[in-house]
């Protein structure tokens, strides 16, 4: 169900100006835009209202928008509506939910409080580290790109009008799990390039003015592509009656990758070489698995399934198979 109304509705109303900014996380506002912070009042008031953040009410009262409200509450239980739609992060031990390690739950508003929940997530999970050159560093199993824009995507996609939970972080041996209620507004098998569309469109306007998100309708290609950096499998999108769950895979070699991983990789390797107006080669799947020119002949069975099973096609049937290349089945 679409919240059409979420947006057009108050977080509180009927407030005089000081206690409207008493409830907002102002000074996180301003550093996040990086400009001055005003030292009086009614000059903070002017920002936030040109950001509807604020509104000025007809009997010369404030009221709190609801993005306003999620985004910069300095406590989201000051907005009884809001409250239950905090990002909970959730840590347990193996890959099953029996033994939970960590249950946090964040306080703030999604963009004042984001940093600090992106630190405790960065903190739980693995790393190790490794030589670059002269160099030692340390190197997540998640590329930290991919996590962040996962959750980015959650928080502006959820769909407010359901109750009861807000966004959920999972975190697990192996993989982390990134939940949010409602379900896609778009096919997931064109989720990379299909033009954005938003529950939230006020919400996800004032997240990208924040410096929250990036250009409308990226952050999946910049997902899948911070995947193929690393060689991890591809994100895995589960579709329930009234959620939606990604889930991020560790790097694992690819002999210990199942098909359906290896095939969701090609796929969406496709898509993305799609959006940038080339197409899927044996060299350019070999290079996005990290695997050596030996690997060819293991890459050409996995093109082969991947054309049979319909996840992609050729693009110049009539060349020779060694020279083929290939797109998305449905481009």
């Amino acid at each position: 169900m679409v919240c059409m109304n979420f947006e057009e509705e108050y977080a509180r109303r009927d407030l005089d100006l000081e206690e409207a900014l008493r409830l907002l996380d102002y000074t996180a506002y301003f550093d996040i835009r990086q400009i001055p912070q005003p030292f009086d009042a009614c000059s903070i008031a002017g920002h936030l209202l040109k950001d509807e953040i604020l509104r000025r009410q007809g009997n010369g009262l404030y009221a709190i928008t609801r993005p306003g409200a999620i985004l910069l509450a300095k406590r989201l239980t000051d907005f009884p509506q809001l409250s239950r739609k905090a990002l909970r992060i959730a840590q347990y031990r193996g890959n099953d939910r029996l033994h939970m390690l960590r249950d946090w739950t964040g306080k703030k508003g999604y963009a004042a409080g984001f940093e600090e929940c992106m630190m405790y997530i960065s903190a739980l999970l693995p790393a190790e580290q490794v030589i670059e050159g002269a160099m030692r560093i340390q190197r997540t199993a998640y590329p930290e790109q991919a996590v962040r824009e996962l959750i980015v995507n959650a928080l502006i996609h959820q769909d407010f009008s359901i109750t009861g939970t807000g966004p959920v972080v999972e975190i697990f041996e192996g993989r982390v799990e990134i939940s949010n209620l409602g379900t896609l507004l778009v096919d997931k098998s064109r989720i990379v390039d299909s033009k954005p569309c938003y529950r939230n469109a006020g919400t996800a306007s004032l997240m990208r003015s924040l410096g929250l998100c990036g250009q409308s309708g990226t952050g999946w290609a910049e997902t899948v592509t911070a995947c193929e950096a690393d060689h991890i499998p591809a994100p895995k999108i589960a579709l329930y009656e009234k959620h939606t769950r990604v889930t991020l895979y560790q790097r694992i070699p690819f002999g210990s990758m199942t098909q359906d991983e290896k095939l969701r990789s090609c796929y969406l390797h496709a898509c993305i070489r799609q959006i940038r107006g080339e197409q899927l080669t044996n060299a350019s799947l070999r290079a996005r698995f990290g695997l050596k020119d030996t690997a060819s002949g293991s890459i050409s069975r996995l093109i082969r399934d991947a054309v049979q099973k319909n996840y992609i096609r050729p693009f110049d049937a009539d060349t020779a198979c060694r020279y083929r290349k290939y797109i998305p089945f449905g481009a």
